[in-house]
């Protein structure tokens, strides 16, 4: 269902919509949940997620000749793979974390951290490992766990991810990153009226941060209820990105008839549940 977008907008849509289901598990894993998804300098706190391309393009670049200067430093290091990853460059970011990964072979971010990078790469089996390595069974991380469901999902193995989920809820319950993999799993499926269910549960939860209420934005949009999801998203973004990623995302299923697809989908679900 994911396809190929032929600029930084859309593969940060599309990344969002199907792909990052992982940003908010593994990235979130120990010290780095704050470093990836939080500030990049002093001056600038504001979410990687929330930039536009131009933003991302200038973070990205100041992060590198941070790097540069000192490529063992975790912070710097797994805050610019995650700016290369949301900059499209999928490739230099998983170069970045498995150079890290070499240094740091036993730490539990860098390697959860690495996953992430394995399976944006489409290294499924690679990022299971790099995350179970980092797991540890007596004290188990629920970040780990979430983390690895979504690894699971992508592989098409939804039970197992599933029952992965509700482990992770189980060690952190109504964590609203959980809960929006959870969703994320049920769009992947095509089921989206129960993946909103769990979205707007996450999205409700007083620690919810932007990818959260993006992520609901999207689901609502792929009903549909264009409207709707602009007035979401547009609490997280710009009213000009707001817009745009709308406005893309209609033609994304105006072009490729998915919007009648998923809705079919929807509609056999609901009828076999009632059956």
């Amino acid at each position: 269902m994911p396809i190929k977008a032929p600029n930084v907008k859309s593969k940060r849509l599309i990344a969002t919509a199907f792909m990052a289901v992982l940003a908010a598990s593994v990235a979130g894993c120990g010290s780095t949940s704050k470093l990836t998804t939080g500030s990049i300098s002093r001056s600038d706190n504001q979410p990687l997620e929330t930039m536009s391309a131009n933003e991302l393009h200038s973070a990205t670049a100041r992060l590198g000749e941070s790097y540069a200067r000192n490529p063992n430093d975790k912070r710097v290091a797994t805050n610019y793979a995650a700016a290369l990853q949301m900059d499209g460059d999928a490739d230099q970011s998983l170069a970045v974390m498995r150079k890290l990964a070499i240094a740091y072979p036993k730490d539990r971010d860098v390697l959860a951290a690495y996953g992430k990078a394995l399976a944006a790469n489409g290294q499924f089996e690679q990022a299971l490992d790099a995350v179970r390595r980092a797991q540890t069974p007596e004290y188990p991380d629920w970040r780990l766990v979430s983390a690895e469901a979504a690894i699971l999902d992508q592989m098409g193995h939804r039970n197992e991810a599933r029952q992965d989920y509700r482990k992770a809820l189980e060690l952190k319950p109504n964590e609203p990153s959980i809960l929006s993999n959870l969703g994320m799993s049920y769009v992947l499926e095509g089921d989206l009226r129960t993946a909103e269910t769990y979205m707007r549960s996450a999205a409700q939860q007083p620690s919810a941060d932007s990818r959260v209420r993006q992520n609901l934005a999207l689901v609502v949009g792929l009903q549909g209820r264009f409207d709707e999801a602009e007035k979401i998203a547009s609490q997280e973004l710009s009213q000009e990105q707001a817009q745009a990623n709308i406005a893309y995302l209609r033609q994304m299923l105006a072009q490729q008839n998915a919007w009648s697809q998923l809705k079919d989908q929807d509609k056999d679900k609901a009828k076999a549940a009632t059956n």
